[in-house]
């Protein structure tokens, strides 16, 4: 007797349906009757308009791009303009200039009066109030140059990518070689879109109980910064590559916080992580990495902590509810194009915690989750 496998299953009523269903919304012929019948017009219409901006979303966010590059948000920071004074700002032809700002209106970024003079909207505004996210929307031309062919990407026939070249970390065997130049420009990214998720995080973390807090790929030190100024009793540990632990060092003493930080310079494969610490944060680290050395990380943090001492994982986590693109789509192929690490769910981090031998496993609320959401466990 040969194996053949389990045999075929008959489908349920509910792929049936979904067979049935997805014939009649591919049909060009249902197309155009649901939208112009008019219990289902306004879905036909929101679907082709969902459709249109996944086609078109390349374009949106070079208009994004374009805006930034060319400060358009702060030139409209004191108040509306009329479009020839905003042409002459930007240093673009008076047509060309409209072009911009039609789109811009277009995408909610700014807003046309009824004087016909623009004026910054709330996605404008809030741009301006958050730097971070300029920088990471101009940094974002690595990533587009990098999904130029995604289908190559997916196969691994791409070659090297500019975004592993530019965050040497997510090579392991290169980490040794890692020297100042080569940290400057993503160390000071990391440390501008930190700011962003620190104060979020630190409202949601236990830390009133603990004496001494250590940050591993802690960056240049922003989080321990805002963790100083919330708990003035709290030593302060950092640990990352030399140069970037270096940058810490000079940041946090520049801050007022020298005398509270000890700050080594390795990687956390080098050795067994620095004991004294009864709470280890890892902010923004743990879905950079691939699962074996996410297990080895978690380990070398147990190993670490005290019994009782305290874990927090704090990022942007696949399957966030309202946010799904956040962590499936954008994390999932920038992590591909980085060539390392992937977005996990919070069950998915959970079991690794479980399997590390941390107990108290649980998340806890933030006030922005599309950003980072937070899983503490206790060894």
């Amino acid at each position: 007797m040969t194996e053949t496998g389990p045999a075929p299953r008959s489908p349920g009523w509910r792929e049936r349906w979904l067979a049935l269903r997805n014939r009649l919304v591919a049909s060009p012929g249902f197309q155009r009757w649901a939208a112009g019948f008019p219990f289902t017009r306004g879905i036909a219409r929101r679907n082709t308009r969902a459709l249109f901006d996944l086609c078109a979303g390349f374009v949106y966010a070079q208009v994004l791009f374009a805006c930034v590059r060319l400060d358009l948000f702060g030139s409209l920071r004191d108040g509306p303009l009329p479009p020839e004074a905003i042409a002459h700002r930007l240093g673009l032809p008076p047509e060309r200039s409209l072009t911009l700002l039609r789109a811009a209106a277009s995408l909610d970024l700014i807003r046309r009066l009824p004087d016909g003079r623009f004026a910054l909207a709330d996605l404008g505004a809030a741009l301006i109030g958050n730097p971070s996210i300029a920088l990471m929307i101009e940094h974002h031309a690595m990533l587009y140059a990098d999904l130029a062919d995604p289908v190559a990407l997916l196969r691994g026939t791409a070659g090297p990518t500019r975004l592993a070249g530019y965050w040497p970390y997510a090579d392991a065997a290169s980490t040794a070689s890692v020297g100042p130049a080569s940290v400057a420009a993503y160390s000071g990214l990391m440390a501008a879109s930190q700011a962003l998720i620190a104060e979020d995080v630190l409202d949601a973390l236990p830390l009133a109980d603990r004496s001494c807090l250590m940050d591993v790929g802690g960056g240049e030190g922003v989080f321990l910064a805002k963790a100083a100024q919330r708990h003035p009793g709290l030593a302060l540990r950092l640990l990352d590559l030399p140069p970037v632990a270096e940058r810490a060092g000079a940041r946090l003493a520049a801050e007022g916080h020298g005398d509270r930080v000890v700050c080594f310079g390795r990687t956390f494969l080098d050795a067994p992580l620095p004991r004294g610490a009864d709470a280890i944060t890892l902010v923004r680290v743990v879905h950079d990495h691939d699962d074996a050395r996410v297990m080895a990380l978690l380990r070398a943090v147990h190993a670490a902590l005290p019994p009782g001492g305290l874990l927090a994982i704090a990022e942007p986590m696949a399957g966030t509810a309202g946010a799904e693109p956040v962590g499936d789509a954008y994390f999932g192929f920038y992590l591909l194009a980085m060539g390392s690490g992937r977005p996990r769910t919070v069950r998915e981090l959970s079991e690794m915690l479980a399997c590390a031998g941390f107990s108290g496993i649980r998340e806890r609320s933030t006030r922005r989750p599309l950003l980072a959401r937070l899983i503490t466990a206790t060894r």
